[in-house]
């Protein structure tokens, strides 16, 4: 953030098709059925008011294929919106799937998974039938198989008490025990600006009590945002509250977070490095607002510090940093996704920026294993090319964050389903702040409804005092007494647990 009735969803259990697809083979016996050379695994992975998400998984069990094309005919008048893994189109109710450059091969035994996006009304009906290169798929999906009586009937992963060891399994946030666990709570800011501004370390009290105050609301995530200047020491900032003293302070608020059963996320915020371009915070080179990126001067050593302080706790996640805006000084949007991942020279930005996978690779270079949360573009907001920009991570342990707030460019279902939804069915997604500045909560009201849909993860900001009219504050008092705004948040947590 920079500083300044809920809907009705249905969460559909998961409805499969699997099917085979026979081939035409030449020798058969006369008379012999062709062996089954592919199957098609079809699934309704999350429903909710008027669309849905589902995904198809192909495996070839015949030749080898270079290249492949996936046709199936909705019998409900369901429309694809969006799709990932191949080319989707669709004419009437007929459906075409046509392979990435990067997944045409399809090797004998081989799978390729797509996804999509659709809208339905009045019946969500699964296709009956399917085709492969233009080859009908027989529907008889073969005998099944013969249960084994000595294997036990797995039962259901119990998630660990309290704050886990977060890992990334798929899509999801998952345990030490490979529970799936989804991140709900808040922010708690002020460690961001208090320091640089010369008054402190914390905006308000951060003893137990206020903490405890967090977890009332059934919260199990405290997002806490961080200065770099602050953490480094530099000698710009007042010496009672930098170095040592800063970490000292951060790690007791971590450590009470994790005492009251919550996840911390640390997060970077403010950082070095002058901008007076389009959209700047202010013209001060220190680390004294919203940059549009990091820096290379500081940033990375201050992950390199943070992963090293907490890198034998995974129950402490690192968000790389709040709310990047390369899209505002770039000429273009590929520009700006460039920057964002490799840095370097970004044009229109005055110091030499650390790209996310810079900011990745200082985290991983210190053994650090926690999970890292890395930001879309436009002040976290748009997430359309994080796919393809991604950085890479050799721990897998990597998430997408966004922010919404009801005057961001992407503030509409549809514009979830069509940007968002794509990611999260590919990586867990985290919305690592959501709000609204109508001093009320129907806006995050529908995110809440949407992300529950979508099985995601979110976090109101912000615990601090603050008038509405300076921000989303969702507390009047320390002792977690709600704004009109915090009411909605809090309902909500408790009502889920």
């Amino acid at each position: 953030m920079r500083h300044p009735p809920r809907m009705s969803v249905l969460l559909a259990g998961a409805a499969i098709v699997t099917v085979s697809c026979a081939f035409a083979i030449t020798g058969t016996a006369s008379g012999a059925p062709a062996a089954p050379l592919c199957t098609v695994k079809y699934a309704v992975v999350g429903q909710w008011t008027d669309g849905f998400q589902g995904a198809a998984t192909i495996t070839n069990n015949g030749a080898a294929l270079n290249g492949w094309t996936l046709g199936f005919t909705f019998p409900s008048a369901q429309t694809v919106s969006q799709g990932w893994g191949a080319k989707w189109s669709q004419n009437g109710a007929a459906v075409t799937a046509v392979n990435e450059s990067w997944n045409a091969a399809l090797g004998t035994g081989a799978s390729a998974t797509t996804g999509f996006i659709a809208s339905w009304a009045g019946a969500n009906t699964a296709p009956s039938s399917f085709t492969l290169n233009g080859t009908a798929c027989a529907t008889d999906p073969g005998p099944a198989p013969t249960p084994t009586p000595t294997t036990p009937t797995p039962t259901p992963t119990d998630p660990v008490p309290g704050a886990p060891e977060l890992g990334v399994t798929g899509n999801r946030l998952t345990d030490q025990n490979g529970a799936t666990r989804r991140l709900r709570g808040v922010n708690r800011s002020g460690a961001e600006f208090m320091c640089v501004q010369g008054h402190g370390i914390f905006d308000g009290p951060v003893d137990d009590a206020s903490v405890r105050a967090i977890a009332d609301w059934k919260a199990n995530t405290v997002r806490i945002p961080l200065n770099e200047e602050c953490w480094l020491g530099l000698d710009n900032i007042k010496p009672e509250y930098r170095g040592a003293n800063y970490i000292d302070a951060v790690k007791g608020l971590v450590g009470r977070v994790l005492a009251n059963g919550m996840t911390p996320i640390v997060e970077l915020h403010w950082t070095y490095g002058q901008y007076t371009g389009n959209s700047s915070g202010c013209a001060d080179i220190h680390a004294s607002c919203q940059k549009p990126m990091p820096d290379t001067q500081y940033s990375p050593a201050f992950w390199t510090s943070v992963a090293n302080t907490f890198k034998n706790d995974r129950r402490v996640a690192f968000d790389l940093f709040n709310e990047p805006y390369p899209d505002r000084p770039t000429p273009t949007t590929a520009q700006a996704w460039s920057c964002w991942r490799d840095g370097g020279a970004c044009p229109g930005i005055g110091y030499d920026v650390a790209g996310m996978q810079d900011l990745v690779d200082a985290v991983r270079a210190t053994g650090a294993r926690n999970l890292v949360l890395v930001p879309g573009i436009a002040y976290s907001n748009d997430l359309s090319q994080w796919l393809t920009h991604s950085p890479s991570d050799p721990t897998g342990a990597l998430a997408a964050a966004w922010h919404v707030y009801n005057f961001n460019t992407c503030a509409s279902e549809a514009c979830w389903d069509s940007t968002l939804a794509p990611v999260a069915a590919r990586v867990p997604l985290v919305a690592g702040e959501i709000g609204e500045n109508t001093c009320g909560h129907a806006f995050i009201d529908r995110v809440m409804a949407w992300s529950d849909a979508h099985a995601l993860s979110y976090l109101g900001w912000t615990w601090n005092t603050w008038d509405c009219s300076s921000g989303p504050a969702l507390i009047t008092s320390y002792d977690g007494t709600p704004t009109s705004f915090g009411i909605g948040l809090r309902d909500h947590l408790r009502a889920l647990n």
